[in-house]
């Protein structure tokens, strides 16, 4: 049945299987069961599952690593930290009895079924450290590529760059016409992703999401498209990177 509008996705469906191994719940892809073990013993530490021995990861928050297990599943692991003022009290733990990973999970999939540009979902980890207070981690298949604002000061080319900026306006309309609207929508959320010499815009961090049975509203459009608006003014005030033309594509409604 279709959810009623604005109704969240609680939980993964049936491509993922819920393990319970002391204090830590998985909720892994059916194709990693069989390795749920070996992912815990990585994903527990996070320098080891990096080249080198830096505890600083990728990603706005710096708090994603790769995870290798071989055998060709590469993954890429993200750690639920904190931003804003809140990351000086308290960088990862977390209050509440539905965590954010397994929602994110559960997001995530429903979106990439409805045929949306997002990481391909493989997993979400918590960590219970007493009622109603965890640690948690999302899982997805590694994608190879840079955020938007990264992208944008690495590449001089205007032609590239204006196709990067509307396979970007694509996926966002996209996902609004689709039912998804991303709460944190920013230059870091936006992956360009790519594959040979082609590229594509991934939408990531899904953690605070929603998913809605139709269309978004129009108010929501807007207030998602200024939301990237405040993020290109606060990463690009003097316009060194982003010009009017760009900012006014990217946030076309």
């Amino acid at each position: 049945m279709a959810p009623t509008a604005g109704q969240l996705y609680a939980l993964p469906g049936n491509d993922f299987k819920r393990l319970a191994i002391g204090r830590r719940v998985l909720y892994l892809h059916n194709d990693l069961v069989d390795q749920a073990d070996a992912i815990i013993q990585v994903a527990m530490h996070p320098a080891a599952a990096t080249v080198g021995d830096s505890t600083s990861g990728a990603g706005n928050r710096n708090s994603g690593f790769p995870l290798k297990l071989g055998n060709g599943n590469d993954l890429f692991i993200r750690y639920a930290r904190r931003g804003g003022l809140m990351r000086f009290l308290n960088r990862s733990v977390y209050v509440g009895v539905n965590p954010r990973p397994v929602h994110e999970l559960a997001v995530t999939a429903e979106a990439r079924r409805r045929g949306l540009p997002v990481a391909e979902p493989m997993g979400a980890m918590v960590q219970w450290l007493a009622p109603a207070l965890y640690r948690g981690a999302f899982i997805t298949r590694m994608l190879h590529g840079m955020t938007l604002w990264q992208f944008v000061q690495t590449d001089d080319d205007p032609a590239v760059r204006a196709h990067v900026i509307e396979l970007a306006r694509c996926a966002i309309s996209l996902a609004h016409q689709k039912g998804l609207f991303h709460a944190d929508l920013n230059l870091h959320n936006l992956l360009v992703s790519t594959a040979g010499e082609s590229f594509a815009a991934v939408l990531i961090d899904l953690d605070k999401a929603r998913l809605y049975a139709s269309s978004v509203t129009s108010a929501m459009r807007k207030k998602n498209l200024a939301r990237l608006r405040r993020s290109i003014s606060k990463l690009d005030p003097r316009g060194r990177y982003f010009n009017e033309a760009m900012v006014t594509t990217l946030t076309a409604s």
